[in-house]
């Protein structure tokens, strides 16, 4: 759920901009925008580290995508509404991309972390995992549409298949789906069907590795192999690099804004590769 807040009560969070990661020293700089890429360093000599970087934008290309998620006068960023069933949802006028995962798999914390440049619009988090009940969309300007998903597996609403069934069948509108995949535990059984939900339906997405902060490198580059893997022997419809993000310490936001503004038509692709 979006609420409005004081903007004099808030600040924003350290390296939520990327003219903050700019003033670190090279290496750090990389490991908040590019992680994966970072992680790279620590495979053994000769592993083919293609898929680490099909999309390694410039900083011309961040810095344009950050402009869209930074609301001002003249390009608001707000909640629009939520929804149970699909003739509830907003008309699918702008291009869309949706986030989906597993409860508490931080996916209210990392859409929190993509808007935090936006002092005026808090993004409510619970403690409770299974918060998010219905499906709800928030508007970027006159850009795209942001959707959160309900999560799935613990506490998912009951009728979670048919909201989300009908969301991914009927919204034409729908450029990219965001799976998120907890960083420290992998890919579980619950993932595997959401999987071929998505592959059933032919709906485009992309792994989002969430809480990378909180996993060791091992097991990092381990669930980052084990993935990639997966996804060459079981996907048609995934894009094959993997994002890495954590909320707290923005590692992977600024990529991922970036891929977002790609997707939904706001960044030309020779600025995104």
């Amino acid at each position: 759920m979006l609420l409005r807040g004081s903007v004099a009560a808030r600040s924003l969070p350290s390296l939520s901009a990327l003219s903050e990661v700019l003033r670190l020293e090279q290496s750090r700089r990389t490991g908040i925008v590019f992680p994966l890429q970072k992680l790279a360093r620590y495979l053994a000599p000769g592993v083919d580290t293609e898929l680490f970087r099909l999309f390694q934008p410039g900083l011309d290309a961040l810095h344009r995508a950050e402009r869209l998620f930074r609301s001002d006068r003249g390009h608001t960023i707000d909640y629009v509404s939520s929804a149970v069933r699909m003739d509830h949802a907003p008309p699918p006028n702008l291009p869309e991309v949706c986030f989906i995962g597993r409860s508490n798999v931080g996916k209210s914390s990392l859409i929190r972390a993509l808007f935090s440049l936006s002092p005026e619009v808090e993004v409510r988090v619970s403690k409770t995992p299974g918060h998010t009940k219905k499906i709800n969309f928030f508007k970027v300007g006159k850009y795209f549409t942001l959707v959160d998903m309900p999560g799935y597996g613990y506490r998912a609403p009951k009728d979670f298949t048919e909201m989300v069934e009908a969301y991914l069948q009927e919204r034409h509108n729908l450029k990219r789906t965001f799976l998120l995949i907890d960083g420290v535990v992998g890919l579980q059984k619950t993932d595997h069907i959401a999987v071929e939900m998505l592959e059933e339906f032919g709906i485009p997405y992309v792994m989002v590795l969430t809480k990378i902060d909180r996993a060791s490198k091992g097991v990092l580059l381990k669930n980052v192999l084990e993935i990639q893997d997966y996804v060459k022997e079981k996907s048609h419809g995934c894009f094959p690099q993997l994002f890495l993000v954590s909320s707290l310490e923005f590692s992977g936001v600024h990529l991922l804004r970036c891929f977002v503004a790609h997707v939904t038509g706001n960044l030309p692709t020779a600025e995104a590769t």
